[in-house]
């Protein structure tokens, strides 16, 4: 009977210490799914604010908000002409600029003549340094501009490892990924500041959100894009300036051709008309977004996925397209889209 009662007592005082453990880990518990919910909440919020609400409660006024002219960096092709497009709808005149000029003179005319605005381009090549600067800087100077969208961009021929790019390709991705973004801020943001009101949108990519190997180079032009919009806004927030770094995924356009993959618009792949047709009415709400509510969902994931995994699935990626590219290039040329 003595040891059934040592065993009992014993027992009870176990029984007693468990219990005070699981009221401590019931407290926690309810903390940590309270939090969560709060969490989700805000986050569901955010979402329809963003991508939801806009489109359902009626555009904003862009040009009484930021002013008459837009300029557009890379606007013959892919989501800079599409954005261009979207802006135009929405009654801002705009000016394209780009380095070929009889796409620039024909989108320049169809955009006039299909939403009745007015039109400008600006011949320059971006990948030439310092060049282009003082004749775009001249040819913008009497002009009201709102609205900066520097979306021009150069991309590999296919993703390949750093120590096989050429250094032509690695300068102009500085000269036309970086350098432009630079001074066409440095050449319209002066007026801005002085008007106080404008909006600036870099467009730069879902690649920045984790290393992404064997697009080394690109992601990071795309994360010195992202990082600067998000620095300037909180600069320049106070003098009416907003800044927007737009972070898409993988869109249907030229800069994917050599990849029957993701050159065609699918659920997980939208056309620049109905991506950009999304991130113009996120303008003025997030200063850093997808533009896109399907983007949203899969960054998301990706920023909480650990950066080996991002890594390794980047990598798997990057080999898939680039079988199929080298496939294509045996067939016809793979030359670098610049936009």
């Amino acid at each position: 009977m003595a040891a059934v009662d040592r065993f009992y007592l014993l027992y009870r005082e176990i029984s007693r210490s468990c219990s005070f453990y699981m009221e401590a880990l019931a407290l926690v518990g309810a903390w940590y799914t309270v939090r969560k919910c709060v969490s989700l909440v805000f986050d569901t919020y955010s979402v329809l604010r963003l991508h939801v609400i806009p489109r359902l409660g009626g555009e904003i006024d862009l040009v009484k908000r930021y002013g008459k002219w837009a300029v557009v960096t890379g606007g013959t092709d892919g989501i800079g002409k599409a954005y261009a497009e979207e802006l135009a709808k929405r009654g801002v005149s705009v000016i394209l600029i780009s380095r070929n000029k009889d796409k620039l003179e024909a989108v320049s005319r169809s955009i006039s003549e299909t939403y009745k605005v007015e039109t400008d381009f600006i011949v320059a090549d971006f990948s030439k340094g310092r060049e282009p600067y003082p004749a775009i800087k001249e040819a913008l100077r009497d002009r009201e501009i709102g609205i900066l969208v520097n979306n021009v961009g150069i991309f590999y021929p296919y993703p390949d490892y750093f120590t096989n790019l050429p250094e032509d390709l690695l300068w102009d991705i500085i000269n036309v990924n970086i350098a432009s973004a630079n001074m066409m801020m440095h050449i319209v943001l002066p007026g801005m500041v002085e008007k106080k009101k404008g909006a600036i949108v870099n467009i730069s990519s879902a690649s920045c959100c984790q290393p992404t190997p064997m697009m080394t180079i690109y992601g990071a032009s795309k994360a010195y894009l992202d990082y600067c919009s998000r620095a300037l806004h909180y600069e320049y927030a106070s003098k009416g300036i907003f800044f927007q770094s737009l972070t898409p995924f993988v869109v249907a356009t030229k800069m994917v051709t050599g990849s029957t993959v993701v050159s065609r618009k699918s659920f997980f792949f939208p056309s620049a008309e109905e991506y950009a047709s999304h991130a113009v009415s996120t303008l003025g709400l997030s200063m850093r977004t997808t533009g896109y509510w399907k983007h949203a969902i899969k960054f998301t994931l990706a920023e909480h996925l650990p950066e080996w995994l991002w890594a390794w699935f980047a990598m798997h990626f990057c080999r898939i397209m680039v079988k199929e590219v080298i496939r294509q290039s045996e067939r016809g040329s793979s030359k670098c889209p610049v936009y």
